[in-house]
């Protein structure tokens, strides 16, 4: 688990594990994405890419 002090700072050292994001230009939006499965989880409403979560090709 990525949880580094201090804590409640709002950042993470390491990356998410077994997610990825992609942008959707249809919707203006990114979309996670369970990288097991191939499910979409949730789109990001502001339109801004998630946190520390991979970005696929």
């Amino acid at each position: 688990m990525a949880t580094n002090p201090p804590k409640g700072d709002g950042h993470r050292n390491g990356a998410v594990r077994e997610r990825s994001q992609v942008y959707n230009p249809t919707i203006d939006r990114y979309v996670k994405r369970d990288t097991n499965t191939g499910r979409f989880m949730d789109v990001k409403s502001d339109g801004t890419p998630f946190k520390g979560v991979r970005k696929e090709k």
